[in-house]
C-alpha cells in the first residue's frame, strides 16, 4: 500500500527554502513517480526574481491547472505578438487561488511574494517546452534582457 503524502506547511516551507537556494529561484516536488506518468502532479516553489519565459503547450492534451498554496502568483496571457491580453492575480486563500490554462494559450507566471508555492497538474508524459512554443518576442532565460522583462511582467500586478 502506498503512503499518503501530506501537503502541509513544513513541506511548503522546505520547498520555498530550496527554491531560494537555487540559481533559477524555483524548485519542484513531484508527486508523480515517473516523467512518463499519464498525470504530472507537482508543487512548484518560485521566488519573485525567477523568470518564466512566456510559452504555450501545442499538444491539445497539455492544459495545465495551477492552484496557489502559499504566497501569490501573477498569470499573464499574451497574444501572438506579445501583447498582454489578461493579467490574473492568484493568492493563497484569496478569492482566486487558481486557474486552468487551456493548451495553446501563450502564458507566463511571476511570483508576487517570497515563498510562493503552487500546485500544478497536467497530462503526461512530461515534455520540455519546444523552442517554437516560446514567445519569440520574449527574451530567453539567462539573457541580459530577462531581468528587465520579468520586472515588466511583475509590473502588471499591484
Amino acid at each position: 500500500m502506498s503512503e499518503l503524502v501530506p501537503i502541509d506547511r513544513p513541506l511548503l516551507a522546505a520547498l520555498a527554502v530550496t527554491a531560494g537556494e537555487r540559481p533559477r529561484r524555483r524548485a519542484n516536488h513531484n508527486f508523480h513517480v515517473d516523467l512518463d506518468d499519464a498525470c504530472q502532479r507537482l508543487l512548484v516553489a518560485i521566488e519573485p526574481d525567477s523568470y518564466v519565459r512566456p510559452h504555450l503547450h501545442r499538444d491539445p492534451a497539455k492544459a495545465e491547472t495551477l492552484v496557489v498554496l502559499a504566497g501569490g502568483l501573477g498569470v499573464l496571457v499574451f497574444d501572438a505578438d506579445g501583447r498582454v491580453q489578461r493579467a490574473l492575480e492568484l493568492r493563497a486563500g484569496g478569492d482566486t487561488p487558481g486557474v486552468d490554462i487551456p493548451a495553446g494559450v501563450l502564458h507566463a507566471v511571476v511570483a508576487l511574494a517570497p515563498g510562493s508555492v503552487f500546485f500544478e497538474a497536467k497530462a503526461g508524459p512530461y515534455r520540455p517546452v519546444e523552442a517554437d512554443e516560446f514567445g519569440a518576442w520574449a527574451p530567453p532565460e539567462g539573457s541580459p534582457q530577462a531581468d528587465a522583462y520579468r520586472a515588466w511582467m511583475r509590473g502588471h500586478f499591484a
